[in-house]
């Protein structure tokens, strides 16, 4: 009797608690709010980079006629420095992720989920694509783009390949493929390619997973020779680095990475790096400042011997494009820093986080970072996300948004 009316409690017990969470889950709207909630609750913080407030102004988004559908149907307030103006210079497309400049000018970008690679072309110089040209179609996941001369270099999730228009039609007639065998499948599917000054490719591999222990490929920078042979492992414990960008003057290759998830809403900060070869950025051990991640067995021995971050970011900002400011732009002039971070925005923080492009000073020994564009998330509404940023070589600023579907082109006064 007392076996049966203790198992008659235990079901209660549990009945009841299955019913609330029912009740509280379903109140959730979407599958990004439910996942949010399994962020563990006071977590600790992390020491991150200086930040200093910005005194930001209301720039109302201009519109050309033809693009006020969907997430432009009705007005669009960013907030910028004085000044800066902000249109959009393309629209309508599935999922806009890197720019890259052609050497006449021409912006060209990735569409992930449409499987084609678009060029912009603005031939009436009126600060607006007239059209989008398909330059490539049918691929995997297109991400990474690059210009060598008159090639187009395109990383997909497995490939990286080689295109040329060698007619001038801005469509690509020349296709192969240089690297055919890169990682697949798992949590991060985007490939994002740099080139250094004597034609070795470095391509970024995410991991396959939040946290755990992956294939060595993984999780890694690897570098090629130009022709896309002689695989090396260049840098390792890079958990997601989306962004690459040489600095100006140097050799060296600074990476957006984006840090795990379910350690809080605070913790781990998402980093740059700035990469070496044969160097371990921690991950999945470490994060930051070579600090333990205390899930992961034995992480405390082992981080000593990792690199540190050079910035260290909100947890969740999710930093994705990263440039530096050439000093000829007219932004130059405007913004307190060297270089460009775009924030996708956070995906399981309670109180959301990103959706902005920043800029780091890193002039002096400890980084310092200002928000410059705000207002993609306003009074709880995400309109937009941004992804990557880059320089035309008239020095006005691109941006693109995988959520509007769109890119953006920033000026300000010379």
């Amino acid at each position: 009797m007392k076996s049966t009316l203790i198992a008659i409690l235990v079901l209660a017990v549990v009945g009841t608690t299955v019913y609330f969470s029912v009740q509280y889950f379903s109140s959730l709207t979407t599958p990004l709010q439910i996942l949010s909630e399994l962020n563990p609750r006071n977590a600790p913080k992390a020491n991150l980079s200086q930040t200093i407030p910005t005194t930001l102004t209301s720039a109302i988004l201009e519109v050309p006629e033809n693009m006020r559908t969907g997430a432009f149907a009705t007005d669009r307030i960013l907030r910028a420095p004085k000044g800066v103006s902000i249109s959009v210079y393309a629209s309508g497309m599935q999922k806009p992720r890197l720019l890259a400049f052609s050497p006449a000018g021409v912006p060209f970008v990735t569409d992930m989920d449409a499987g084609t690679v678009y060029a912009m072309p603005d031939p009436n110089g009126d600060g607006s694509a007239d059209r989008l040209v398909p330059f490539a179609t049918g691929l995997s996941k297109p991400h990474g783009i690059a210009f060598r001369k008159d090639e187009v270099l395109l990383a997909e999730e497995r490939n990286v390949r080689v295109l040329r228009d060698t007619n001038g039609d801005l469509i690509a007639d020349e296709n192969r493929i240089i690297i055919d065998d890169l990682p697949t499948g798992g949590s991060h599917v985007t490939r994002t390619m740099a080139i250094d000054s004597e034609g070795s490719l470095y391509v970024s591999v995410g991991s396959s997973c939040n946290v755990c222990k992956d294939d060595g490929r993984r999780a890694a920078i690897l570098r090629f020779k130009a022709d896309g042979s002689d695989e090396v492992l260049f840098a390792r414990g890079t958990r997601n680095a989306v962004g690459l960008a040489w600095k100006p003057g140097t050799d060296e290759l600074w990476a957006t990475d984006n840090g795990r998830d379910f350690l809080g809403d605070d913790l781990p900060p998402d980093e740059v790096n700035v990469l070496k070869e044969n160097g371990d950025y921690g991950w999945p051990r470490c994060y930051g400042k070579s600090i333990a991640d205390t899930s992961q067995k034995g992480s405390e021995a082992e981080c000593p011997g990792t690199l540190p971050s050079r910035i260290d970011l909100q947890a969740h900002s999710a930093p994705l494009g990263l440039r530096f400011v050439p000093e000829s732009s007219a932004l130059a002039k405007n913004i307190p820093g060297q270089l460009l971070i775009a924030y996708h925005g956070s995906w399981n923080r309670r109180e959301p986080t990103g959706y902005k492009v920043v800029v780091a000073d890193i002039s002096g020994a400890e980084p310092v970072v200002r928000d410059l564009i705000t207002g993609w998330y306003a009074n709880g509404d995400v309109w937009g996300r941004p992804v990557d940023v880059a320089f035309a070589p008239d020095g006005s600023l691109f941006i693109t948004d995988d959520k509007a579907g769109a890119v953006y082109r920033v000026t300000t006064p010379e």
